[in-house]
């Protein structure tokens, strides 16, 4: 006679956002089933948040920006699917009035984490600024209000802006595509590598099939995320799902992994990142 099967707890962590939400719609509504034996807990925090659990290895497997990976990558591997790629667009500062790239430099801005990946585009694009850190969803209304000179807005900012009455200084999405012409890597998922190669096999797996059951599923995969938009149109937030949530989604590719290569090695090269960090990708 058997005993009863121990269950394993894994805990996947992602930011409150529509493209993250969309992601994971098939494994939230049970559509698109766990390993038996799973108990899989959603875990939602903000992505500088994310990045700091991983810091600890306090879960084994976590959407994190690409820029906090090169902090990471001795106890994580970057799972070949979830990403978030920036194809001529990204993060973008913005300000109440137009200003110069000069100006801007010289104004303090308000970012979204000191380890987001939109951190490290910023500072490589104006190299040393001041910033203070301020959570993602209250840039824009800080900006608007002149809590701060100008901002540097992730999520669905990148697209509520202009609404708000405030003028783009620099989208480092396309200013990244002009400089080297790949897509900026904003996100990825990593996994604990402690977890071993059946384990995190299965969990690449399962992602897999959550992404595909969303862009089967779009209707109800963006009905669930619109949820996490903070009041954004239905249009809106499927033309976000549709800028993040796309081929390099599925898989990196060649191109998209030579993008996260490159962007941490030119954090490295300019004293950013403290060393060149090899990039794993879980099998």
């Amino acid at each position: 006679m058997h005993g009863p099967t121990q269950r394993r707890t894994i805990q996947i962590g992602h930011s409150p956002d529509p493209d993250d939400a969309f992601m994971f719609h098939g494994i939230a509504s049970g559509e698109v089933p766990v390993p038996d034996g799973w108990e899989v807990v959603q875990v939602l925090k903000d992505i500088e948040s994310l990045n700091r659990m991983a810091l600890d290895g306090a879960i084994e497997v976590t959407a994190v920006s690409i820029h906090a990976y090169a902090y990471l990558a001795d106890r994580y591997a970057l799972l070949p699917c979830g990403a978030s790629m920036g194809d001529g667009y990204g993060p973008m500062i913005v300000a109440r009035e137009p200003l110069s790239i000069d100006e801007v430099k010289r104004r303090t801005i308000a970012i979204p984490g000191t380890l987001t990946s939109a951190a490290l585009a910023l500072r490589l694009a104006l190299g040393e600024v001041a910033t203070k850190v301020v959570p993602f969803d209250q840039i824009l209304p800080l900006v608007k209000t002149g809590g701060a000179d100008a901002g540097l807005l992730i999520h669905e900012g990148q697209l509520t802006w202009k609404g708000e009455g405030l003028h783009k200084i620099l989208d480092l999405g396309a200013w990244w595509k002009e400089e080297t012409g790949l897509p900026l890597p904003l996100g990825g998922n990593a996994v604990r590598k402690d977890l071993g190669p059946e384990v995190i096999g299965r969990v690449r797996r399962l992602l897999q099939e959550s992404i595909e059951h969303g862009l089967r599923h779009r209707d109800p995969a963006l009905t669930y995320a619109l949820d996490f938009g903070r009041g954004l149109p239905r249009d809106l937030a499927d033309r976000f799902v549709g800028m993040y949530v796309n081929d390099y989604t599925l898989d990196y590719g060649p191109t998209g992994r030579r993008a996260i290569e490159t962007f941490l090695g030119r954090g490295a090269d300019a004293g950013i990142l403290p060393r060149r960090v090899p990039v794993e990708f879980a099998a």
